[in-house]
Protein backbone atom coordinates (compact mmCIF):
# COMPACT_ATOMS: atom_id res chain seq x y z
CA UNK A 1 0.00 0.00 0.00
CA UNK A 2 1.22 3.79 -1.01
CA UNK A 3 2.55 5.41 2.34
CA UNK A 4 1.32 8.92 1.67
CA UNK A 5 -2.39 7.55 0.38
CA UNK A 6 -2.85 6.17 3.64
CA UNK A 7 -1.67 9.01 5.74
CA UNK A 8 -4.17 11.30 3.98
CA UNK A 9 -7.01 8.95 4.10
CA UNK A 10 -6.36 9.04 8.09
CA UNK A 11 -6.30 12.77 7.84
CA UNK A 12 -9.44 12.37 5.48
CA UNK A 13 -11.04 10.12 8.37
CA UNK A 14 -9.90 12.26 11.24
CA UNK A 15 -11.49 15.66 9.52
CA UNK A 16 -14.78 13.66 9.06
CA UNK A 17 -15.20 12.58 12.86
CA UNK A 18 -14.44 15.25 14.39
CA UNK A 19 -16.57 17.64 12.36
CA UNK A 20 -19.69 15.16 13.55
CA UNK A 21 -18.24 14.49 16.71
CA UNK A 22 -16.23 16.94 18.21
CA UNK A 23 -13.02 17.54 19.08
CA UNK A 24 -12.34 14.38 21.36
CA UNK A 25 -12.39 10.55 20.06
CA UNK A 26 -13.33 7.40 21.40
CA UNK A 27 -10.50 4.93 21.89
CA UNK A 28 -13.11 2.22 20.42
CA UNK A 29 -13.03 4.35 17.49
CA UNK A 30 -9.80 5.11 17.11
CA UNK A 31 -8.90 1.55 17.86
CA UNK A 32 -11.39 0.17 14.88
CA UNK A 33 -10.13 2.98 12.93
CA UNK A 34 -10.87 3.08 8.71
CA UNK A 35 -10.49 1.08 5.49
CA UNK A 36 -8.45 1.77 3.04
CA UNK A 37 -8.62 -0.74 0.05
CA UNK A 38 -10.20 -3.35 2.12
CA UNK A 39 -8.35 -3.43 4.65
CA UNK A 40 -9.20 -1.86 8.45
CA UNK A 41 -6.61 0.95 9.11
CA UNK A 42 -6.06 1.47 13.68
CA UNK A 43 -4.87 4.47 14.53
CA UNK A 44 -4.21 3.35 17.87
CA UNK A 45 -2.60 1.00 19.76
CA UNK A 46 -1.41 -0.62 23.33
CA UNK A 47 1.75 1.53 22.75
CA UNK A 48 2.31 5.44 22.36
CA UNK A 49 4.41 5.17 19.04
CA UNK A 50 1.95 2.86 16.82
CA UNK A 51 2.62 1.54 13.39
CA UNK A 52 -0.18 -0.12 11.32
CA UNK A 53 0.88 -3.68 9.66
CA UNK A 54 0.27 -1.96 6.22
CA UNK A 55 3.13 0.52 6.94
CA UNK A 56 6.45 0.60 7.76
CA UNK A 57 6.73 3.82 9.51
CA UNK A 58 4.85 5.00 12.25
CA UNK A 59 1.37 6.82 11.66
CA UNK A 60 0.42 7.83 15.43
CA UNK A 61 1.64 8.70 19.10
CA UNK A 62 -0.12 8.98 21.76
CA UNK A 63 0.13 10.80 25.22
CA UNK A 64 -1.90 8.85 27.64
CA UNK A 65 -3.86 10.76 30.39
CA UNK A 66 -2.20 10.36 34.00
CA UNK A 67 0.21 7.76 31.89
CA UNK A 68 3.68 7.09 32.56
CA UNK A 69 5.69 9.49 30.39
CA UNK A 70 5.08 13.36 30.87
CA UNK A 71 5.39 15.08 28.06
CA UNK A 72 6.02 18.69 27.82
CA UNK A 73 6.14 22.26 25.89
CA UNK A 74 9.35 23.51 24.79
CA UNK A 75 10.09 27.44 25.47
CA UNK A 76 9.79 27.96 21.34
CA UNK A 77 6.00 26.46 22.09
CA UNK A 78 6.86 22.69 20.56
CA UNK A 79 6.08 19.56 22.36
CA UNK A 80 8.70 17.40 23.71
CA UNK A 81 7.37 13.74 23.01
CA UNK A 82 8.96 10.85 25.42
CA UNK A 83 10.97 8.13 23.76
CA UNK A 84 9.69 4.45 24.27
CA UNK A 85 12.43 3.44 26.84
CA UNK A 86 15.33 4.13 27.28
CA UNK A 87 16.74 2.56 24.13
CA UNK A 88 17.25 5.17 21.60
CA UNK A 89 17.78 2.26 19.26
CA UNK A 90 14.50 0.61 20.53
CA UNK A 91 12.61 0.04 16.84
CA UNK A 92 10.11 2.43 17.47
CA UNK A 93 12.40 4.96 18.07
CA UNK A 94 14.01 4.65 14.95
CA UNK A 95 10.84 4.49 13.38
CA UNK A 96 10.22 8.35 14.51
CA UNK A 97 13.28 9.41 13.72
CA UNK A 98 13.17 7.44 10.41
CA UNK A 99 9.78 9.82 10.11
CA UNK A 100 11.95 12.67 10.60
CA UNK A 101 14.43 12.20 8.26
CA UNK A 102 11.77 11.64 5.75
CA UNK A 103 9.08 14.42 6.38
CA UNK A 104 6.28 11.58 7.16
CA UNK A 105 3.26 13.35 8.82
CA UNK A 106 1.81 11.85 11.92
CA UNK A 107 -1.06 12.18 14.15
CA UNK A 108 -0.69 13.15 17.97
CA UNK A 109 -3.10 11.36 19.76
CA UNK A 110 -3.61 13.46 23.61
CA UNK A 111 -5.27 11.65 26.09
CA UNK A 112 -7.35 14.19 28.01
CA UNK A 113 -9.36 11.73 30.27
CA UNK A 114 -9.72 7.64 30.24
CA UNK A 115 -10.14 6.45 26.59
CA UNK A 116 -10.75 9.86 25.21
CA UNK A 117 -8.62 11.70 23.13
CA UNK A 118 -8.50 14.89 21.19
CA UNK A 119 -6.28 14.24 17.71
CA UNK A 120 -4.08 16.77 16.12
CA UNK A 121 -2.69 16.02 12.37
CA UNK A 122 -0.27 16.36 10.50
CA UNK A 123 2.45 16.56 13.06
CA UNK A 124 6.03 16.67 12.02
CA UNK A 125 9.18 15.02 14.65
CA UNK A 126 11.77 17.74 13.92
CA UNK A 127 13.96 16.94 16.66
CA UNK A 128 15.30 14.03 18.52
CA UNK A 129 17.72 13.60 21.47
CA UNK A 130 19.18 10.44 22.38
CA UNK A 131 20.96 12.09 25.38
CA UNK A 132 17.46 13.35 26.79
CA UNK A 133 15.13 10.62 25.40
CA UNK A 134 13.16 13.18 23.43
CA UNK A 135 11.47 13.83 20.12
CA UNK A 136 10.59 17.62 19.62
CA UNK A 137 6.94 17.52 17.80
CA UNK A 138 5.37 20.24 15.51
CA UNK A 139 1.98 20.41 14.61
CA UNK A 140 1.35 21.67 11.17
CA UNK A 141 -1.51 22.06 8.60
CA UNK A 142 -2.62 21.42 5.28
CA UNK A 143 0.10 24.31 3.84
CA UNK A 144 2.87 21.41 5.35
CA UNK A 145 1.15 18.70 3.25
CA UNK A 146 1.35 20.49 0.11
CA UNK A 147 4.66 21.40 0.52
CA UNK A 148 5.96 17.78 0.99
CA UNK A 149 4.32 16.98 -2.37
CA UNK A 150 6.96 19.75 -4.39
CA UNK A 151 9.64 20.42 -2.05
CA UNK A 152 12.79 18.01 -2.48
CA UNK A 153 13.78 15.79 0.47
CA UNK A 154 16.98 17.39 1.52
CA UNK A 155 15.58 20.68 1.42
CA UNK A 156 16.31 22.35 4.99
CA UNK A 157 13.16 23.75 6.99
CA UNK A 158 13.23 27.53 6.21
CA UNK A 159 12.70 29.92 9.46
CA UNK A 160 8.84 31.47 8.70
CA UNK A 161 8.13 27.50 8.36
CA UNK A 162 9.53 27.20 11.89
CA UNK A 163 7.45 30.23 13.04
CA UNK A 164 4.38 29.12 11.60
CA UNK A 165 4.99 25.54 13.14
CA UNK A 166 5.64 26.95 16.46
CA UNK A 167 2.09 29.37 16.13
CA UNK A 168 0.28 26.39 15.01
CA UNK A 169 1.17 23.88 18.04
CA UNK A 170 0.69 26.38 20.31
CA UNK A 171 -3.00 26.59 19.10
CA UNK A 172 -3.24 23.48 18.76
CA UNK A 173 -1.87 22.90 22.69
CA UNK A 174 -4.56 25.30 23.67
CA UNK A 175 -7.29 23.59 21.92
CA UNK A 176 -6.56 20.43 23.66
CA UNK A 177 -6.15 21.79 27.00
CA UNK A 178 -9.73 23.45 26.27
CA UNK A 179 -11.10 20.48 25.27
CA UNK A 180 -9.47 18.63 28.45
CA UNK A 181 -11.52 21.32 30.50
CA UNK A 182 -14.68 20.83 29.00
CA UNK A 183 -14.74 16.95 29.80
CA UNK A 184 -13.87 17.42 33.45
CA UNK A 185 -15.91 19.48 33.63
CA UNK A 186 -18.98 18.36 31.96
CA UNK A 187 -18.54 15.42 33.35
CA UNK A 188 -18.47 16.60 37.14
CA UNK A 189 -22.13 17.62 35.95
CA UNK A 190 -22.97 14.53 35.00
CA UNK A 191 -23.31 15.30 31.14
CA UNK A 192 -26.14 18.10 31.43
CA UNK A 193 -26.67 21.84 31.36
CA UNK A 194 -26.74 23.24 35.02
CA UNK A 195 -29.33 25.22 34.67
CA UNK A 196 -31.88 23.78 31.95
CA UNK A 197 -30.99 19.86 32.30
CA UNK A 198 -30.35 18.86 28.45
CA UNK A 199 -28.09 16.24 28.04
CA UNK A 200 -27.19 15.93 24.32
CA UNK A 201 -23.33 16.51 24.90
CA UNK A 202 -22.97 18.16 21.23
CA UNK A 203 -24.91 21.10 22.43
CA UNK A 204 -23.08 21.88 26.24
CA UNK A 205 -20.40 23.71 27.17
CA UNK A 206 -17.51 24.56 30.10
CA UNK A 207 -18.52 28.09 30.62
CA UNK A 208 -15.79 29.65 32.46
CA UNK A 209 -16.72 31.33 35.50
CA UNK A 210 -13.81 34.04 35.04
CA UNK A 211 -12.83 34.16 31.71
CA UNK A 212 -9.56 31.82 30.61
CA UNK A 213 -8.19 35.21 29.47
CA UNK A 214 -8.28 36.36 33.07
CA UNK A 215 -4.82 35.36 35.14
CA UNK A 216 -6.98 34.19 37.48
CA UNK A 217 -9.28 31.92 35.10
CA UNK A 218 -7.68 29.43 35.80
CA UNK A 219 -9.05 25.41 33.77
CA UNK A 220 -10.13 23.61 37.11
CA UNK A 221 -13.40 22.18 37.58
CA UNK A 222 -14.32 24.52 39.75
CA UNK A 223 -13.77 27.41 37.78
CA UNK A 224 -16.21 26.19 35.18
CA UNK A 225 -19.90 25.14 34.57
CA UNK A 226 -21.81 23.12 32.50
CA UNK A 227 -24.42 25.13 30.41
CA UNK A 228 -26.31 24.46 26.79
CA UNK A 229 -25.08 26.85 24.49
CA UNK A 230 -28.06 29.23 24.86
CA UNK A 231 -27.27 29.26 28.25
CA UNK A 232 -23.44 29.75 27.92
CA UNK A 233 -24.00 32.72 25.57
CA UNK A 234 -26.46 34.21 28.08
CA UNK A 235 -24.00 34.04 31.02
CA UNK A 236 -21.58 35.28 29.03
CA UNK A 237 -22.97 38.41 28.21
CA UNK A 238 -24.38 38.72 31.65
CA UNK A 239 -28.03 38.06 30.43
CA UNK A 240 -28.26 35.71 33.33
CA UNK A 241 -25.69 35.34 37.33
CA UNK A 242 -25.58 32.47 39.14
CA UNK A 243 -25.03 33.95 42.40
CA UNK A 244 -22.90 32.24 45.27
CA UNK A 245 -25.37 30.82 46.62
CA UNK A 246 -25.62 28.99 43.70
CA UNK A 247 -28.94 30.57 42.69
CA UNK A 248 -29.96 31.64 39.36
CA UNK A 249 -30.34 35.62 38.60
CA UNK A 250 -31.72 36.90 35.19
CA UNK A 251 -31.37 40.63 34.49
CA UNK A 252 -34.27 43.02 35.50
CA UNK A 253 -35.01 43.96 31.85
CA UNK A 254 -34.88 40.86 30.60
CA UNK A 255 -37.47 39.89 33.25
CA UNK A 256 -39.94 42.50 32.12
CA UNK A 257 -39.71 42.32 28.42
CA UNK A 258 -42.37 40.57 26.66
CA UNK A 259 -41.08 37.93 23.78
CA UNK A 260 -41.66 34.43 22.70
CA UNK A 261 -41.98 30.92 24.48
CA UNK A 262 -37.67 30.76 24.71
CA UNK A 263 -37.41 33.93 26.68
CA UNK A 264 -40.05 32.64 28.63
CA UNK A 265 -39.00 29.44 29.26
CA UNK A 266 -35.11 29.43 28.74
CA UNK A 267 -34.11 32.87 30.84
CA UNK A 268 -37.22 33.88 32.81
CA UNK A 269 -38.28 30.88 34.15
CA UNK A 270 -34.98 30.28 35.38
CA UNK A 271 -35.00 33.46 37.74
CA UNK A 272 -34.27 32.45 41.37
CA UNK A 273 -33.72 28.65 40.53
CA UNK A 274 -30.82 26.75 42.16
CA UNK A 275 -28.79 25.13 39.76
CA UNK A 276 -27.73 21.45 39.00
CA UNK A 277 -24.39 20.85 41.09
CA UNK A 278 -21.16 18.57 41.00
CA UNK A 279 -21.86 15.89 44.22
CA UNK A 280 -18.18 16.23 44.82
CA UNK A 281 -17.36 19.51 47.01
CA UNK A 282 -14.67 19.98 45.02
CA UNK A 283 -15.80 20.64 41.98
CA UNK A 284 -18.62 22.81 42.90
CA UNK A 285 -18.50 26.52 41.38
CA UNK A 286 -15.86 28.53 43.56
CA UNK A 287 -18.19 31.01 45.90
CA UNK A 288 -15.58 33.37 45.32
CA UNK A 289 -15.41 33.69 41.64
CA UNK A 290 -18.82 33.59 41.29
CA UNK A 291 -19.13 36.54 43.47
CA UNK A 292 -16.55 38.22 41.34
CA UNK A 293 -18.79 37.26 38.27
CA UNK A 294 -22.08 38.67 39.99
CA UNK A 295 -20.43 41.86 40.53
CA UNK A 296 -19.76 42.44 36.58
CA UNK A 297 -23.24 41.05 36.50
CA UNK A 298 -24.97 43.75 38.37
CA UNK A 299 -22.51 46.53 36.49
CA UNK A 300 -24.10 45.20 33.28
CA UNK A 301 -27.86 45.11 34.81
CA UNK A 302 -27.13 48.64 36.05
CA UNK A 303 -26.29 50.06 32.50
CA UNK A 304 -29.06 48.20 30.84
CA UNK A 305 -31.76 49.92 32.72
CA UNK A 306 -30.01 53.53 32.31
Amino acid sequence: MDDRSIRQAAFAWLDEQTSVRGDSLDRTLLAKGFEFQGEQIRLIGPQGIFKPKCLELPLSITTVAGGPYTDSVRPDGLLSYRYRGTDPQHRDNVGLRTCMQQRKPLVYLYGIAKGTYVPAWPVFIVGADDHMLTFTVAVDDALALRQLETLPAESSVQSDSEIRRGYITRLARQRIHQQAFRERVLHAYREQCALCRLKHGMLLDAAHIIPDSDPEGEPVTSNGISLCKLHHAAFDKHFLAIRPDYVVEIRRDLLEETDGPMLKHGLQGLHHQAIVLPSRDDQKPDRVALESRYQRFKVAQLESLR
